[in-house]
């Protein structure tokens, strides 16, 4: 049977607390309070408030939050950049990598969960309807019903406790759940660049004598090189970015060669990539910046039957000549997260020693001066906030 949803108990002193459940009127006085960074409008700090614990319905499991990464993404939500697909109620909660112990369980969690409090788990983001073809095929992400995405609807992890479905939970082991920090980001920056390079595998772009670049080296790029080298059937591996101290880290993380590409030309990279690889031009391409002017270096880059899958989101729009691109057979892929088994795999990977992380750890009082660092693209790495 599972625990009773009013029986929570505080996972680092073992007390049980005032029940969640209790009827309000004799709990009025006890709520429990946590702090959160909540939105109060586009464009505005993150505001560190004090706030009542959520109630997990009866499907739902309450979090105590151990981890939340902080992604770009995150800037662009404040920002307004999601403003028309992700409308949001303010006050608001973002935060969508998260890891936390498992602090109570709803009347309705099937007891084949087997969730015990203070399990360590991580949240799958992508909450779809479980109707639409998408959703059956397992890409949740892709939901074409009723999704939902975490942090960009549903209140997120920048707070101490959150509620969160059940089936959206992945328990991780024991020796996992020491390091929550290197959790959190698996959830999006571990996971998205993974679901690109495959796509990339997929078709047929990586492999022995072919160059695959990672455009980017920021959270999702420095685990893009790493899938790379795992994915890429010993293909050459470039990181393409804008400073000298990202390069480095690409090459830390497994990347053959280092092209810095700020300001120059499309025929001074070739330069480079020909001293570098013996050769011009580049087989496959995942980009982690999704700007403009990095797509269109991409394809710039491309040789005949090249592909460029991206995973970027900084601007709205791209632009490319159609002709290079219908003369020479290039392809567009674009890739979105990824799914529950994306997430299982990258996991695995990690935990055996295969994946290398880049964190920094940060408090939750400092959000606001870390979202500005992201915003800017000063950040390398993914900055995660440690509740414990």
């Amino acid at each position: 049977m599972a625990p009773d949803a009013a029986e929570i108990v505080d996972v680092e002193t073992g007390i049980e607390s005032m029940p969640l459940f209790a009827p309000i009127a004799n709990r009025e006085a006890q709520v429990m309070k946590m702090r959160a960074a909540r939105m109060h409008g586009y464009r505005e700090p993150l505001r560190i408030e004090e706030v009542p614990v959520p109630e997990p319905g009866p499907d739902e499991i309450l979090l105590k939050v151990a981890a939340a990464g902080m992604c770009r993404s995150d800037y662009q939500l404040l920002d307004g950049y999601f403003k028309g697909p992700f409308p949001v109620e303010f006050p608001y909660m973002p935060g969508h990598e998260i890891a936390g112990r498992v602090a109570g369980l709803g009347s309705a969690v099937p007891a084949t969960v087997t969730y015990a409090e203070g399990d360590m788990v991580v949240v799958n983001p992508s909450w779809g309807d479980c109707t639409c073809r998408q959703c059956r095929e397992g890409n949740e992400q892709l939901c074409s019903g009723n999704g939902r995405w975490v942090g960009f609807g549903p209140p997120g992890g920048f707070a101490e406790y959150m509620a969160v479905e059940y089936r959206h939970a992945i328990r991780v082991s024991a020796d996992a759940a020491k390091a929550p920090e290197l959790l959190a980001p698996m959830t999006d920056a571990g996971m998205t660049p993974y679901r690109g390079m495959r796509k990339l595998r997929d078709a047929g772009k990586l492999g022995p004598a072919r160059t695959v670049a990672v455009t980017g080296i920021g959270g999702l790029g420095s685990y893009a090189v790493q899938y790379a080298k795992l994915l890429g059937g010993s293909a050459t591996v470039v990181a393409l970015a804008r400073t000298d101290s990202k390069l480095d880290v690409a090459k830390d993380n497994g990347a053959d060669h280092g092209v810095n590409v700020k300001d120059k030309s499309t025929e001074v990279i070739q330069d480079e990539l020909e001293r570098l690889t013996g050769r011009r031009t580049i087989d496959a391409i995942l980009d982690c910046v999704g700007s403009q002017a990095s797509i269109s270096m991409g394809f710039d880059l491309l040789g005949p039957e090249g592909a460029l899958a991206a995973v970027g989101l900084m601007s709205d729009r791209v632009e490319h000549r159609q002709f290079p691109f219908v003369g020479t057979e290039l392809s567009y892929l674009g890739s979105f997260w990824g799914n529950h088994l994306d997430l299982v795999e990258v996991l695995s990977l990690a935990e055996a020693g295969l994946v290398e992380h880049n964190v920094t750890e940060v408090q939750l009082e400092d959000i606001n001066e870390n979202l500005e660092a992201l915003g800017r693209g000063d950040v390398v790495g993914r900055q995660v906030i440690v509740f414990e």
